[in-house]
């Protein structure tokens, strides 16, 4: 007892309620655990396994990555190499540009490194509105709401916007964004096959059972490169009474002659209700999403979509090098024509060779290898070549549709074109996809 009569407390009791506390915590993990064990092993043993490789220096159209080696610098186990990059969103090379990294330098100086806050509370600065009111100025588009990513973008818009009345007509290849934010809706879910437009009509007039209708599609399909066919989505959404909704990811700074994307190349710029799209990809390849629209359409969003309303504003240098992006675009199309005669090049020289390549209308080559295991055997091989490309294959891709996506950049010297088409040929023909 001590000495207020209160029992004393028995240390080497307490211990092992500890102890067989903790272990039947490490049991409760140990079967989980052995479960994930087995389906990484599954996942490495079918080739599938994917390794994150490692670049140390900016992102550009040549690269330096780090590479596994006995031999690489001292207590580090790496060595570095130099490739060329073709995996990568850079489509107008701005990654590393200058002006935008000025811009961002700046901004910084002037109004500090991160926000600490959501955008309602105290986190929305005069950098925020002027990004929001340039990304208006150039889809031609009546408000803007920023966003983290597109991921949230897409994650945040449906849910505010739509009920169990509702529907939503989705294009089959959609981006996951996309996808997961149907899910989070309540809306009727409706799914037509890519760009297939007696499917959509099919779709829509099933949906006439619903109050109001969302058409939703990707700008470019990222996996094939493919267009959306905004003119006939628009025409089949004034028809049926629907409105329309496009990601422009892929699409924004690379598709239109000024690179205005699909509302440009099909002359319906500022006639569709909702676009959504990223600044990390074209538009300098860093953070940061958006939806820019309908007026009312921003307002309900900057409401009630919860990705918006729960996440910290992007931060005010990242907003800056934004606004740095759209200032270059709209001053001259000189990147623009360069990614269209860049793609153009490419495109035509890997068709002379041989290679079965999926038709595009962006800056993404598909070339297809069908074979998942081949598609990272190929992969690794142009690496050796000093070419950086990614394989892909299900569930990135439909099973049997594995391919090597080559990514052309505004940044890409026509030596670089050359190097990677000369290494593709000769691995194609090492491995016998050429024949």
């Amino acid at each position: 007892m001590t000495t207020d009569g209160q029992p004393t407390v028995n240390r080497q009791s307490m211990l092992m309620s500890y102890r067989c506390h903790y272990n039947k915590k490490a049991i409760m993990y140990n079967d989980f655990q052995k479960h994930l064990q087995q389906t990484l092993q599954e996942i490495k043993d079918a080739g599938l396994y994917k390794n994150e490789r490692v670049i140390i220096t900016p992102q550009s159209s040549g690269i330096k990555v780090a590479t596994p080696s006995l031999e690489g610098r001292a207590g580090e186990g790496f060595a570095e190499q130099e490739v060329i990059n073709f995996c990568a969103n850079n489509y107008l090379g701005l990654a590393d540009n200058k002006e935008l990294i000025d811009a961002a330098k700046a901004r910084m100086d002037a109004r500090g490194y991160g926000m600490a806050s959501v955008r309602f509370i105290c986190g929305t600065q005069d950098t925020h509105k002027e990004l929001e009111r340039v990304i208006s100025d150039f889809f031609g588009t009546e408000d803007t709401i920023l966003y983290a990513a597109c991921f949230d973008a897409n994650g945040g818009l449906f849910e505010p916007l739509l009920t169990e009345e509702d529907a939503i007509i989705s294009d089959a290849l959609n981006h996951a964004s996309i996808i997961d934010g149907v899910r989070l809706c309540k809306a009727v879910r409706y799914r037509y096959a890519n760009g297939d437009m007696a499917d959509l009509e099919a779709k829509l007039q099933e949906a006439q059972a619903q109050r109001f209708r969302i058409i939703a599609t990707d700008g470019v399909f990222s996996m094939d490169g493919n267009v959306c066919p905004l003119d006939k989505i628009y025409e089949l959404a004034k028809k049926y009474k629907a409105l329309v909704m496009v990601d422009e990811s892929h699409s924004a700074g690379v598709v239109g002659k000024t690179g205005h994307g699909v509302t440009e190349l099909y002359d319906l710029r500022g006639k569709i209700e909702i676009i959504t799209g990223t600044l990390g990809k074209a538009f300098g390849g860093s953070v940061g999403g958006f939806t820019t629209g309908k007026k009312e359409i921003i307002d309900l969003l900057r409401q009630r979509s919860r990705p918006y309303l729960f996440s910290n504003s992007i931060p005010p240098m990242i907003a800056a090098a934004g606004i740095k992006t759209f200032e270059i675009l709209t001053r001259s199309n000189e990147l623009q024509d360069r990614l269209h005669e860049n793609t153009a090049y490419f495109v035509e020289r890997m068709k002379a060779a041989g290679f079965d390549i999926k038709p595009t209308q962006s800056a993404i080559c598909a070339v297809m290898l069908y074979d998942a295991r081949l598609s990272q055997e190929f992969a690794a091989a142009l690496q050796e070549e000093g070419i950086y490309v990614t394989g892909f294959y299900y569930p990135v891709v439909p099973k049997g549709q594995a391919r090597i996506r080559v990514q052309v950049s505004a940044a890409h010297t026509r030596e670089q074109l050359d190097k990677c088409i000369a290494a593709f040929i000769k691995i194609g023909t090492k491995l016998a996809v050429l024949k």
